[in-house]
């Protein structure tokens, strides 16, 4: 355990002393408080348009239908735009500068190596959905909003992020190259986006009930909007598991070089 810690420390010490968190989550930030801007300005023109039948007031329902679940689906497709960013030196930077033969050859487990990597990446990924909370506390001042699908649409990108790191981390661990590593990585993880609309074609054959079940999106969508399924933790925490045992057998392979 102390081995482990000490890894988050160094990994995170590592994040923030580069430009690449700052500029994560400046990019972040500004494109989905804009597109949050878009959904608000929207919903308050056409409240605006029938005041007389709302009383005045938009209700709860339609607050989270036309703001929150537009907001979190384009949040969660700028995360996978950004995400392998946030993976891509993990393994890759420690390849080129050859320091990892020194982490392969220290008595650190790999088991430790490739979570202490995972959870300063998942911290950090945390930070900043805690940063984007912002934008239901400002809408909340307004207007009366439903924390319940609020936190389980939290609840899920949460869930989303660990395998959009694990997969990261993945592909950082097969290249040492930061910018293969980040391409490998958005490959990944967009064929896992698009596996519902690619199976949608083949009708109702299992080939399209699998890629359908392997669509990020797809699980991701109950949680936004509210629903908390025992389907979508089994998918979240297997696939996350997934990426992390690959990226186990890859640094097992370099150790044994």
């Amino acid at each position: 355990m102390r081995n482990l810690l000490t890894l988050v420390r160094k990994e995170l010490h590592q994040y923030f002393i580069s430009p690449i968190v700052y500029v994560v989550a400046m990019v972040f930030l500004a494109v989905t408080d804009f597109l949050f801007y878009l959904q608000v300005r929207g919903i308050s023109e056409l409240s605006a348009r029938h005041m007389m039948q709302m009383q005045g007031e938009v209700p709860q329902l339609i607050v989270h239908e036309a703001i929150f679940i537009p907001t979190f689906r384009n949040m969660s497709f700028v995360l996978l735009l950004i995400m392998p960013l946030l993976t891509m030196r993990l393994f890759a930077e420690e390849k080129k500068g050859r320091t990892s033969e020194l982490l392969m050859t220290s008595p650190i487990t790999i088991t430790e190596i490739v979570l202490g990597k995972f959870f300063a990446a998942m911290l950090v990924y945390l930070l900043l959905l805690i940063l984007s909370m912002h934008l239901p506390l400002i809408l909340s001042i307004v207007t009366d909003i439903s924390w319940t699908p609020i936190f389980a649409s939290y609840l899920g990108l949460f869930l989303m992020g660990g395998v959009f790191l694990s997969m990261g981390l993945f592909a950082s661990a097969l290249t040492e190259n930061q910018i293969i590593a980040a391409v490998i990585g958005f490959g990944i993880l967009i064929g896992l986006w698009v596996a519902g609309v690619s199976g949608g074609n083949t009708g109702e054959s299992t080939l399209a009930l699998v890629a359908s079940y392997l669509s990020i999106s797809k699980q991701l969508d109950s949680f936004i909007k509210g629903l908390i399924s025992t389907r979508g933790l089994t998918y979240f925490v297997s696939m996350t598991l997934l990426g992390l045992f690959l990226c186990y057998r890859v640094v097992e392979s370099e150790r044994w070089k």
